[in-house]
């Protein structure tokens, strides 16, 4: 199919459902903590600002931790296949626990809430590294398609988060009611309804997979890689004297290298799902007429800006010819471009003078989620495919979990960032801290992508001929997302 095996297809679908799972929860995460719980029983946590944000990091930050171990087990104990099974059960528990109406467990709300969290934690750890390593597993060493499949099953990623800040909002909107507090009308969302949408959504994703795996993947992801290895080595009469060879550990090395300056963009980057989220929600004009725009739908923008530039920039990359620049020289442009981002966010802080009671004007978020995402193009699926390439077949799925170690580390430190707002103070404090956040992290993204550019060459020089055959694989790359694209365009 347009060039590619079924079971890329198969994985895509099987992702697209998982991501539209995690992205409905995520979009309405900190909006659930932080609404205040009403005299008639509302659905909020009543949370201050700093709270729920430093819980968003820690919770996002072991969501991309837990894959070390999950990648671990899969490699030597249960093989992918079982893995994603198992970690989208647990998935899918924990976003029905969540959605758990506040008057089924009286007093218990809290606590409900961090298990299903727990839950949602540890299925993720088994399902988001192995699902990745499996998109690998379809293409020999050397094929030159699997960047090109690597960019398609990440429009697969975002055409699920799209999809997601839509439906969820219909659900909290339309299964919420209106009530009178202290004299006054006030509408109450319901934020389980949005959870149980995200957890219909993970139930998909395990039906697809399930019924379909075996047809398309055949024994892809059954047996754990590093049994596989070794039986591949015995019949080779392969004795390994050490446990990696140099040019293995040189491209060990480069994933590390580039692993730290993965930190710093995602932790500027999820600022979109916590931070940014509050500020579209307290501080933003959302009013078009009389209609007013759901704080969730701006968390698709991302995403459907993926899907629309994903073959403008492939075709940028091709038009570039041999000026085409190597994967740390992307890297670099993405951090460039996420700073450019948080120029907009200082904008929307600067036209409000200091004044909470004057709305900034949604453009200017707009146009941060339009670089962020350039900088994400630039960035996430090149790591994705970089890692495969570069990791060791008998280590793939443990190092895909130290990529996501990184990104764990990423939200985390988001997380904290994101959480100097305040606990609750004035607005304006609010908003002269929200300006520091910002400048802070447009200054630091900017200085780490001048850092990395002149990093690049020994880097090159490390992955041992990995980015040799570069040209050839974006000539191939923007014929298929070019085609990706179209097919997309034709189903919406």
């Amino acid at each position: 199919m347009l060039g590619h095996p079924k079971g890329l297809f198969l994985l895509f679908t099987t992702e697209l459902w998982e991501r539209f799972s995690y992205y409905a929860m995520r979009a309405i995460l900190v909006l659930y903590l932080v609404d205040k719980v009403q005299s008639d029983g509302g659905h909020g946590l009543g949370w201050t600002q700093a709270e729920a944000l430093s819980l968003y990091g820690t919770f996002t930050g072991l969501v991309y931790l837990t894959p070390l171990i999950g990648g671990w087990l899969a490699d030597n104990v249960l093989g992918q296949r079982k893995a994603i099974y198992f970690g989208g059960a647990l998935m899918a528990a924990g976003q029905f626990l969540l959605a758990a109406p506040h008057s089924w467990i009286p007093g218990l709300e809290t606590t409900v809430f961090y298990i299903g969290l727990g839950t949602l934690i540890l299925g993720n750890g088994l399902f988001k590294p192995n699902i990745s390593t499996m998109v690998g597993d379809l293409y020999e060493e050397g094929d030159h398609r699997r960047d090109g499949a690597f960019t398609i099953f990440y429009m697969g990623i975002n055409l699920g988060a799209a999809l997601s800040g839509f439906i969820v909002a219909w659900a909290y909107t339309s299964f919420g009611h209106a009530t009178i507090v202290d004299g006054q009308e006030v509408f109450v969302n319901n934020w389980q309804a949005g959870f149980f949408c995200a957890g219909v959504g993970m139930i998909f994703s395990l039906i697809i997979q399930f019924l379909f795996a075996q047809k398309y993947l055949g024994d892809i992801g059954r047996v754990p890689a590093a049994k596989l290895e070794k039986q591949k080595a015995e019949e080779k009469g392969e004795v390994r004297k050490e446990p990696l060879t140099k040019v293995e550990r040189d491209r060990i090395k480069v994933i590390m290298v580039m692993g730290l300056f993965t930190i710093i963009f995602w932790a500027g980057f999820e600022q979109a799902g916590g931070l940014m989220n509050l500020f579209t929600n307290e501080f933003t004009d959302r009013m078009v007429g009389s209609f007013e725009v759901p704080t969730t739908w701006f968390q698709s923008l991302n995403a459907i800006f993926i899907v629309l530039f994903a073959p403008v920039i492939a075709s940028i990359w091709i038009r570039l010819g041999k000026n085409e620049p190597n994967s740390p020289v992307k890297f670099a442009l993405g951090l460039f471009l996420l700073a450019i981002g948080f120029l907009f966010m200082i904008g929307a802080v600067m036209q409000m003078g200091g004044d909470a009671s004057v709305k900034s004007s949604m453009w200017w978020l707009v146009g941060a989620y339009f670089f962020h995402t350039m900088g994400e193009l630039c960035l996430s699926p090149i790591g994705l495919s970089m890692v495969t390439k570069l990791a060791p077949l008998r280590i793939a799925s443990l190092m895909m979990g130290a990529w996501f170690l990184f990104v764990a580390a990423a939200n985390k430190i988001g997380g904290v960032v994101g959480s100097f707002i305040g606990h609750g103070g004035a607005k304006e404090e609010q908003l002269a801290n929200a300006m520091a956040i910002f400048s802070g992290i447009a200054i630091t993204a900017a200085l780490s992508g001048i850092i990395l550019y002149f990093m690049a060459d020994k880097l090159v020089d490390w992955m041992h001929g990995a980015e040799s055959k570069h040209q050839t694989e974006a000539e191939v790359l923007e014929s298929e997302i070019a085609v990706t694209a179209e097919h997309e365009a034709i189903k919406r």
